[in-house]
């Protein structure tokens, strides 16, 4: 079988033309309480989460017939979120497919928008969200797997480069590895250094980027950490040529790390939840990473209510 082919920057490019006045362009600011780091803010997009780069841009680029019978995807909380979204603004159904360890609030964030969920077990995500496209005829429009939204993702590294020019590095959450794949592709060849950061519960993509082959955990395993964004099994079969090839290296931290970088980002006004927080702990836990100008990506800010309150608290 033939290796999948690397997106390209003109393909990030493409995404950001479509993406103009429907995604925000996020700020780029300090965290005054680490010198060196910068929080690249996608929790300010209309969503919470830059999920909306892909799962809109993924959508437009469908066929209008095609779109009519809906939109089909699988999802924890953003991803399906922004494809709520993105087809309530282009006038279309969407279904999603929700695992049952989703966080309520995010689940209800979807219904609120319009999209029909349908509840499954958790490892029976995918097989449901192909179910639903036989029966209704739909487009799937996956997480992460997927090269437009994958394209769409990479314009948040191409903001970035554009934003900051002489940044050192970018660090960036991993799950299914859509966004970091995207920016991985934006910033090619231009010396800015991007490595991703996991939950060490979760931590087979950091296992496949260090072992150089694709390796897959258990879904319960990946459950156990509270960063419920990040909880993918493993890479895609698409993003994953991406990490092994573009990736400089996929770091893990721990629980711990994470709560103290969103009392942090709570702190200064940031209000991450969990995964988005992931990346801000990459710099806690590992200061080497921090150069001179070092961003992390805060992904969003759908938080669990319950793990924030307890947080906050501690």
């Amino acid at each position: 079988m033939s290796s999948p082919v690397l997106l390209t920057r003109a393909a990030v490019d493409a995404a950001a033309a479509v993406l103009d006045g429907i995604a925000v362009r996020t700020a780029v600011e300090p965290l005054a309480a680490v010198p060196g780091l910068l929080l690249k803010r996608e929790d300010t997009q209309p969503i919470g989460a830059f999920k909306l780069r892909g799962a809109y841009h993924a959508a437009a680029r469908l066929a209008a017939e095609v779109r009519a019978a809906g939109l089909v995807t699988h999802s924890s909380g953003n991803h399906g979120r922004a494809l709520a979204w993105a087809a309530a603004r282009l006038g279309v159904p969407a279904t999603v497919v929700v695992p049952d360890d989703a966080v309520a609030a995010k689940v209800e964030a979807m219904a609120a928008l319009g999209a029909r969920l349908v509840p499954v077990p958790a490892d029976e995500r995918e097989s449901a969200a192909d179910a639903v496209v036989a029966e209704t005829g739909g487009a799937l429009v996956p997480p992460y797997d997927h090269p437009d939204v994958i394209a769409g993702q990479g314009t948040v590294g191409a903001e970035i480069a554009d934003q900051l020019p002489d940044v050192d590095r970018v660090l960036v959450p991993v799950g299914g590895g859509g966004l970091i794949s995207g920016i991985a592709v934006a910033l090619a060849g231009t010396g800015i250094s991007v490595v991703g950061v996991e939950p060490e519960l979760a931590g087979d993509a950091a296992e496949s980027k260090h072992g150089g082959r694709l390796v897959r955990w258990d879904r319960a395993r990946v459950a156990r950490t509270a960063a419920d964004g990040l909880r993918a099994a493993r890479l895609g079969e698409l993003t994953w040529p991406h990490v092994e090839a573009l990736v400089d290296d996929v770091v893990t931290v721990s629980e711990a790390a994470i709560e103290q970088a969103a009392r942090l980002l709570h702190g200064a006004g940031v209000p991450a939840e969990a995964s988005g927080a992931v990346a801000t702990a990459g710099a806690l836990e590992h200061p080497g990473l921090v150069g001179t100008r070092t961003v992390a990506v805060v992904s969003g800010r759908n938080v669990d209510p319950t793990w924030v309150a307890r947080v906050l608290a501690a």
